[in-house]
């Protein structure tokens, strides 16, 4: 992940207060992860690098597109994406990421590389169901969509069997305390 230094903050020579970074996130972002899902990615990233006397705050928050296959038809189609997120930065004797909104990081260290947070806000930020949006509003012409059609149950008119078994009919009768 040589790629990624960008996406470090040097944070030592940083005063005290807000700072603001933004990056621009395409596909090349997500090689560097082998994660080759998106055919493509225009991402923006906006973070807020609060910085105080025994911890740092940073707000990432993202928005853009990816352009991912639908779920349905299997058409490309930019599929858009927000979301947020706050990590609190403490110092401690050794690092640790077990709590997912609280980082501890070493003493000694001098940057905070963001790359990891950006790569899981916009993966967790895709929705996990994919559906064009011509698929939603009825407007979408496939192939796929026109099989499904065919293969549909149609709800409005139920298939009624007229000819029944007469043991069935008996049974119904006691049911309804018809007997006759």
């Amino acid at each position: 992940m040589k790629g990624l230094k960008e996406y470090s903050i040097p944070f030592v020579g940083l005063k005290e207060g807000s700072h603001e970074f933004q990056y621009q996130i395409d596909n090349t972002f997500f090689k560097e992860f082998q994660y080759e899902e998106f055919n493509e990615t225009n991402v923006i990233v906006d973070v807020e690098f609060i910085k105080k006397s025994t911890l740092f705050e940073v707000l990432f928050s993202i928005s853009g597109s990816v352009n991912v296959p639908c779920d349905l038809t299997s058409e490309l189609f930019d599929q858009p994406i927000e979301g947020e997120f706050k990590l609190i930065v403490k110092f401690g004797q050794e690092f640790n990421d077990d709590n997912e909104d609280i980082l501890i990081i070493p003493h000694e260290e001098y940057q905070l590389n963001i790359a990891q947070y950006i790569y899981e806000l916009t993966i967790l930020s895709v929705p996990k169901k994919r559906v064009h949006p011509d698929v939603i509003n009825g407007t979408m012409k496939s192939e796929t969509l026109e099989r499904l059609k065919e293969l549909e149950i149609n709800k409005e008119k139920p298939v009624e069997d007229e000819s029944t078994d007469p043991r069935w009919d008996k049974l119904k009768d006691l049911l309804t305390g018809k007997n006759t």
